[in-house]
């Protein structure tokens, strides 16, 4: 008997398998075999490890040659190489796509707030003060952030089984990055929102009335 073992790599599920010692394999079966076959070498220390073995094979059959020698540690390391190239692809396209979310939130408050121009130049001539307006443009931004955050949060958990074959070792509707993504998200909005509307609230009245 054997303890379960990840055969193929980490992320794939454990299968049946069954061992045969090699001298009791069918012939038909050794081309197959022999085309892929490689041997493990336990060690307490890796020094001269590999001289040995060159050694014990030069023993047996002296034109058999050793190549692709790797140690344990990065087999393990490669096994994942795809793995980290994937998520790190997702990660850089993931961080474009919140800058350009927070350029195309400030493009949109800006242009909203240059078409309210009079409407709070008005507002400050009046007597209104820099922290109201600044609440008012912030409240019409962190309304249109919301409504973006949910409508994303409920597409991203529909299409999470997307993922699935991406992850390992967590679920693709984790718990911690639904519940700290999107204040990230919300964050960035509304200091793209900040921008135009701190520049709202310090502008003349009198250039604002006069603006076209």
């Amino acid at each position: 008997m054997a303890a379960d073992v990840h055969h193929w790599a980490a992320d794939v599920d454990i299968e049946p398998t069954a061992y045969y010692p090699y001298n009791q394999m069918p012939p038909a079966f050794l081309p197959l075999l022999e085309g892929s076959m490689s041997f493990a070498v336990r060690s307490q220390t890796s020094a001269g490890l590999l001289s040995s073995i060159r050694t014990a094979v030069g023993d047996v059959d002296k034109t058999v040659p050793l190549y692709d020698v790797k140690g344990m540690e990065e087999m393990v390391e490669e096994s994942g190489s795809l793995r980290r190239l994937d998520m790190w692809l997702i990660g850089a396209f993931a961080g474009l796509a919140l800058a350009l979310a927070g350029v195309g939130i400030y493009g949109v408050m800006a242009y909203s707030v240059s078409q309210r121009t009079r409407e709070i130049g008005i507002r400050i001539a009046l007597g209104a003060q820099e922290r109201s307006v600044l609440l008012l443009i912030l409240k019409q931004g962190a309304k249109l952030a919301l409504v973006g955050v949910l409508v994303g949060l409920v597409g991203a958990f529909a299409l999470a089984h997307v993922m699935a074959s991406l992850v390992f070792g967590v679920s693709s509707r984790d718990l911690a990055t639904f519940s700290v993504v999107p204040w990230l998200v919300l964050a960035l909005i509304l200091v793209a929102c900040y921008i135009p509307a701190r520049r709202a609230a310090k502008v003349d009245p009198m250039v604002a009335l006069r603006y076209e």
